[in-house]
């Protein structure tokens, strides 16, 4: 989009700015035009994601049985709006086309894919098979197989949705009857095993199997009821139809579970419609309650049906990763098989994340055995973004993940005993992530955070070390946040890194050498031909005047340091990520810069209380979750105001979302001499009405010790100290963070007799869909008006060019986040705070 130049206000209103006094919100003189608003619209994602070409997109190393060491992978390569899908072979250096994207489009749309087109095809997923000759193709949750002749073909893998007798008439085989449950777009509720040959899905509380080359279906289990089904995925806050399971290595067994929650409490959402309402009904515990959702261990046989089931009680549904079991897209991480497929070692964690224990199953017998135990007096985490514990059944050893010195790292026990070998990593900085351990030779390839002097403490590098704990190579030496993929035999990497104010760069790295290989740089030199500036870094001290805090600073493009600008705080409070989410870069972080095109200074800060520092830093306000970062917050303007004459901090607004919507009502009436104005969206103001697994990880249990906690962290114990300007706003279906909890300030702010504002969104979930736009510019509308005193145009429309979106761009708009569009998976809580402006257009 080519940049128009429009200034910010009139002669007239710049005149009015200079006489204002900066102790008071001023009067409605300044006037933001529609070139105004135009200009801030041309900051956020939709328009600014176009404009980046060649940026790295969903790299993934091809799974090529008997070719371990092809080491090739593929990625997405997008410029001035064409895709087209590049194969590399790192060890020869080669970058081509992986096919020809003419005829593939072709050929994808007389298989019946509609909207395929050579510069933008729908491609999610890619392998080959017959020595290149078919590429075979996902796109969303169908797969076709694709021969590459001279003129391409497509044919669809069919999949088998419903249920019903099969026409051989084989007892217990099903194929094409009554649908199955809907699924979430673009992801299949069936679960492959390592073979590829066969496929778990639910049906009714039970779990069956698919044949994929027939596509024929047979129950494994019969006993599944309604709230005590096999594999169903459902955390309260998030629930979908796919199935949670483990399979075995050889792919003749499923580790997976019966879930119990026939006496977990319900959680009720009404939709708003003509007519009669439909009514939402799902189980959804809450802190406090004596019956929450647990689990009952299996395994199955996957041809047989047999049902081992482990001989302990039930365990919690609890991760020692997150507040879900199935932490990363499906998986069930803390359950891990041995290589001979014999034994399954797991961890079940405590109700309030403060107890695990590692133990091992015989899969034959469901005898059970305790190895190991750590116990912590706050909260445990198992890494950082991947749960790091690995069982090394050829070793008999295991790695384990603990904070027990103030930071992340690992250790080495023995299986049989359960004793202590050795510390395979050490010192002031964090291991985050643990990548590949080979047990053959003990080395293992790791991403960590703070270990490089003079970076930034929140970037991540790849390494390489050993699990005697000698050595510690440093794989990426380049000052910028990493981001690694592994090829499968480990001897590669895919390298992504970037910062936030310089745009990634992807190689290919040996881990054993030091060959490297250029995949691509992306080139912003279309978006910065616009007058696209990055956001500037900055350093800050935290509350106790000694603790650097790092954050994020967005100026309008038009800066004038003789000005004096209102400061609108970006808030996410954590704990498990903070307001500046990602150090990778993105061409738009949410709306922050967008915000500041009207006239505002907009700075995010990673207050203590987040991760990726001390255990001690991550568990600062712990047990008060009132807290929400809030004095470091402050203690951090007041800084960058006595530094910047051009902050005007008696201007001083706040927004966020889901917990950031929670901590912006918190500061409204926790500070309400210093936060004037403040937008908070879908907030959890009182976690006593979100999920069980959330305030009880991080205050403790619901029972007389932590009741004053809960009750004091909850916004509307504090409504009556409203002073300045506060819109509420929340989905009225959202199945996240409930609306009761936005519903119970309204109630008690009416009571204190508190004027305030009020957005109910219908029918809208957890993110806004395709009212994302409307609340943006609404946003915009009440921080012009209320923080910076100025009139706006009526009623301006946000658009989002959906249709002209290329793949990339598309996907990057989802979360508005460059960790998505590098291939990094993101926990729940970061995507959390992605989701702010999440479109429907993903």
């Amino acid at each position: 989009m080519a940049h128009r130049q429009a200034a910010s206000f009139t002669a007239t209103a710049v005149l009015a700015l200079a006489t204002l006094t900066s102790t008071s919100l001023v009067a409605q003189t300044i006037a933001l035009t529609d070139a105004d608003y135009a200009r801030a619209e041309s900051r956020m994602g939709q328009k600014t994601s176009p404009l980046v070409d060649h940026m790295p997109d969903h790299v993934a190393w091809l799974k090529e049985p008997g070719e371990a060491k092809a080491n090739r992978f593929w990625f997405r390569d997008t410029a001035n709006g064409v895709t087209t899908f590049m194969l590399i072979d790192a060890p020869k250096g080669t970058k081509v086309p992986a096919f020809d994207h003419a005829l593939m489009a072709t050929a994808l749309v007389a298989a019946g894919v509609r909207g395929a087109r050579p510069q933008a095809l729908p491609i999610t997923d890619l392998s080959f098979a017959d020595a290149d000759k078919t590429a075979v193709v996902s796109v969303q949750a169908d797969r076709y197989r694709c021969a590459m002749a001279a003129a391409y073909s497509c044919v669809k893998e069919e999949k088998v949705q419903a249920r019903q007798q099969a026409a051989d008439g084989q007892a217990g085989m099903t194929q094409n009857a009554a649908a199955a449950a809907p699924t979430r777009p673009g992801r299949d509720v069936a679960v492959v095993s390592p073979d590829g040959k066969k496929a778990v899905l639910i049906h009714d509380w039970n779990l069956w199997v698919r044949d994929i080359a027939t596509g024929l279906e047979k129950p494994l289990t019969t006993d599944g009821v309604k709230d005590y089904g096999y594999a169903t995925d459902n955390a309260g806050w998030t629930h979908s139809d796919r199935a949670v399971v483990v399979w075995s290595p050889d792919s003749k067994m499923i580790a997976t579970f019966q879930q119990d929650q026939r006496k977990s409490g319900d959680m009720y959402l009404v939709t708003t419609s003509v007519g009669h309402p439909h009514l939402e009904q799902w189980k959804y515990p809450l802190p406090g309650d004596k019956d929450v959702t647990m689990i009952e261990r299996v395994v199955l046989d996957a041809d047989s049906g047999k049902t081992v089931r482990f001989k302990t009680p039930p365990s919690q549904h609890r991760s020692t990763l997150c507040d879900d079991i199935s932490c990363r897209g499906g998986g069930w991480d803390d359950t891990q098989w041995s290589a001979d497929s014999k034994t399954i070692a797991f961890v079940d964690t405590s109700r309030d994340h403060r107890v695990e224990d590692l133990r091992l199953a015989d899969v034959a017998t469901g005898d059970v055995r305790q190895v190991f135990n750590e116990t912590v007096a706050t909260q445990f985490q198992s890494g950082m973004g991947r749960v790091n514990w690995r069982y090394l059944s050829r070793r008999n050893e295991f790695v384990w993940f603990s904070e027990r010195s103030n930071w992340g790292h690992l250790y080495l026990y023995d299986m049989a005993t359960g004793k202590l070998k050795n510390a395979v990593t050490s010192g002031d900085w964090n291991v985050t992530q643990l990548l590949r351990v080979d047990e053959k030779t003990g080395e293992i390839v790791f991403e960590g955070v703070g270990l490089e002097k003079g970076w930034d403490p929140y970037y991540s590098a790849a390494y390489r070390g050993n699990l005697d704990g000698k050595a510690v190579t440093l794989l990426t030496p380049e000052n910028a946040n990493h981001a690694a993929t592994l090829s499968e035999d480990g001897n590669w990497f895919v390298d992504v890194y970037s910062t936030p104010q310089t745009p990634p760069v992807a190689v290919a790295r040996e881990v054993h050498g030091t060959r490297k290989v250029d995949v691509t740089k992306t080139d912003i030199s279309r978006l910065v031909a616009t007058g696209w500036k990055a956001p500037e870094g900055f350093t800050v001290k935290a509350r106790d005047g000694k603790t650097d805090l790092y954050g994020l600073m967005f100026k309008p493009s038009n800066f004038d340091a003789t000005r004096k600008y209102p400061i609108v705080n970006y808030i996410y409070p954590g704990p498990q990520v903070g307001s500046v989410g990602s150090r990778n870069f993105s061409a738009a972080r949410g709306d922050n810069q967008a915000l500041a095109e009207l006239g505002f200074i907009v700075v995010a800060i990673d207050g203590t209380g987040t991760p990726y520092r001390s255990k001690a830093f991550a568990d600062a306000y712990f047990g008060n979750m009132g807290d929400n970062t809030l004095p470091d917050q402050i203690a951090g303007m007041k800084e960058l105001a006595a530094k910047y004459a051009w902050i005007d901090l008696n201007r001083a607004g706040i927004w966020g979302h889901s917990g950031g919507g929670f901590a912006t009502g918190d500061a409204m009436l926790r500070y309400p001499d210093f936060f004037k104005v403040g937008w908070s969206e879908s907030g959890n103001h009182d976690n006593r009405n979100y999920e069980d697994d959330w305030e009880e990880r991080y205050t403790g249990l619901l029972d007389a010790k932590n009741k004053a906690a809960y009750e004091t962290g909850a916004n509307q114990s504090m409504a009556a100290n409203l002073k300045g300007k506060l819109m509420l706003v929340h989905g009225t279906m959202d199945d996240n963070v409930p609306p009761s909890n936005t519903l119970l300030m309204v109630d008690a702010l009416m009571r204190a007799g508190k004027d305030f504002d009020l957005l109910m969104i219908p029918n809208a979930r957890h993110g806004y869909g395709d009212q994302t736009l409307y609340i943006a510019r609404r946003r915009w509308d009440y921080f012009a008006e209320n923080l910076l005193g100025a009139t706006h145009p009526h009623e301006y429309k946000l658009t989002m060019p959906a249709a002209r979106l290329s793949a990339q761009a598309r996907r990057c708009l989802y979360c508005l986040c460059a960790s998505v569009c590098s291939g990094v998976p993101l926990t729940r809580r970061l995507s959390h705070w992605c989701i702010t402006f999440a479109p429907t257009v993903a």
